[in-house]
């Protein structure tokens, strides 16, 4: 064999090693990708499947998860502070709550984006504050258009998410160790992240959905904050 063709066969083989290793990469992406997939459905299919409930069908959903109310109302104070928000995606309406509340003498209060101004990068502070309600009807509440498409109060006396003593979080998902999927925006998540990390029992983080909206597992990431406790039309459960 001539010292040429050697060195070509070489290259060759090389060539073949560096297109495997490529597929195999590519390959191993993929199947990380699949992997993620199958652990987080994507977003569309809860808000799709939310919407196409009746508003009958919403509200039938929302007295049934409320009959269990009674569960959370064993681990509050007196006039407890409690976190809600408005329900203007499909959601599982939030009315009831405020009704339970209201008749338990506790303080409603809602969530305020963008009360803090921007951060040091030019970006809105994703840090909530709660402003109190005194409607019985979240329909009634004075509100304005979020630029991010939610309803949200007029800025009065605004309280930092630690001084409730619960706080109803929205979601689109949540699987059945409380790890709780968003709109992706990161909010709650930066609301709530540092009394989480200090292990603090306040607020009191319970999510509020449709049965559908529980599945089996979704992957975690580092900065995500689960939920204590979940209320759906058939029960209650804590984490």
């Amino acid at each position: 064999m001539s010292k040429s063709t050697s060195q070509q066969q070489s290259t060759t083989a090389l060539s073949d090693s560096i297109s495997q290793l490529s597929t195999d990469d590519a390959r191993s992406k993929n199947t990380v990708q699949v992997a993620s997939i199958l652990n987080n459905p994507p977003r569309r299919q809860f808000t799709r499947q939310r919407r196409q409930l009746t508003a009958g069908e919403r509200r039938q959903y929302a007295r049934m998860a409320s009959s269990h109310l009674i569960k959370l109302q064993q681990r509050l104070p007196p006039h407890a502070r409690i976190g809600l928000y408005y329900d203007g995606f499909g959601e599982l309406p939030t009315q009831p709550l405020l009704d339970w509340i209201i008749r338990l003498n506790y303080q409603p209060y809602l969530p305020v984006v963008g009360s803090l101004g921007r951060d040091d990068k030019g970006n809105v502070d994703k840090h909530l504050r709660f402003v109190p309600i005194y409607h019985k009807t979240l329909l009634n509440v004075p509100s304005r258009i979020h630029r991010l498409g939610m309803k949200q109060n007029h800025h009065r006396r605004l309280l930092w998410a630690r001084e409730l003593d619960v706080i109803i979080c929205p979601l689109v998902a949540v699987d059945k160790n409380g790890n709780r999927m968003g709109m992706g925006g990161g909010f709650y998540d930066t609301t709530l992240g540092k009394s989480y990390q200090a292990g603090l029992k306040k607020p009191l983080k319970i999510g509020w959905c449709y049965d559908f909206q529980v599945v089996e597992q979704l992957q975690r990431q580092p900065w995500d904050v689960p939920l204590d406790g979940l209320i759906t039309p058939s029960g209650i459960r804590w984490f």
